[in-house]
């Protein structure tokens, strides 16, 4: 692709970095903005900046947040001892669109993937099991995708938290599996929180 100028290469090519975005479509998105007002672009720009300078990680669940606690964590009519185990924030948006829960959550910020290089060391597991350990937790639930990865990452937590005696639950398999969770469907999500089962009952066939 032939550029009359360099800057309009360089942002393209920045552009076309992102997930699903080639460089026609990142051609075509940065074309638009140069017809916007240049403040609407030095918005984006803010915000993008505030984002990366900015932006926390929860220090109780590792959710993405604006202060130290998440509004989820600092919320005192959640109930802080059943928390939820899911890979990304994306997951956690997704469940709370249920409206079918209201416990806490745990951002793992990934699922074990030895083929990509990811162990349980590089995600956010021995927190967890030290709230457990701690005596502040009574359930986890795991929400993790029904695939390889999630199931995997699933019996790995399980088997750190043997003997602890704490209970744990899976989300129904109302999620089929190899689906990610956060394309499944409200009503079926909702349900599958509702209706969880004993996690050790899951890895029966």
């Amino acid at each position: 692709m032939d550029f009359s100028s360099k800057l309009l290469e360089q942002a393209v090519d920045e552009m076309s970095q992102l997930p699903g975005i080639g460089k026609r479509t990142a051609l075509r998105l940065i074309l638009h903005m140069l017809k916007q007002p240049e403040s609407q672009t030095k918005q984006l720009a803010d915000a993008l900046t505030k984002l990366r300078t900015e932006i926390k990680l929860c220090k109780n669940c590792y959710n993405i947040s604006d202060t130290d606690l998440c509004a989820i964590c600092a919320n005192p009519s959640r109930n802080s001892e059943i928390v939820c185990v899911v890979e990304d924030i994306r997951d956690v948006m997704a469940i709370e669109n249920t409206d079918q829960y209201r416990g806490h959550y745990h951002v793992l910020g990934g699922k074990i993937s030895p083929m990509d290089g990811i162990g349980p060391s590089q995600l956010s597991i021995k927190p967890l099991i030290e709230k457990v350990q701690a005596g502040k937790v009574e359930e986890i639930i795991f929400a993790l995708s029904s695939t390889l990865e999630g199931d995997t990452t699933n019996f790995y937590i399980y088997r750190q938290l043997e003997g602890t005696g704490i209970k744990t639950s899976t989300i129904a398999r109302g999620i089929s599996v190899g689906d990610e969770l956060e394309y499944a469907d409200e009503v079926t999500l909702g349900r599958s929180i509702t209706n969880r089962v004993p996690f050790e009952n899951s890895t029966k066939n």
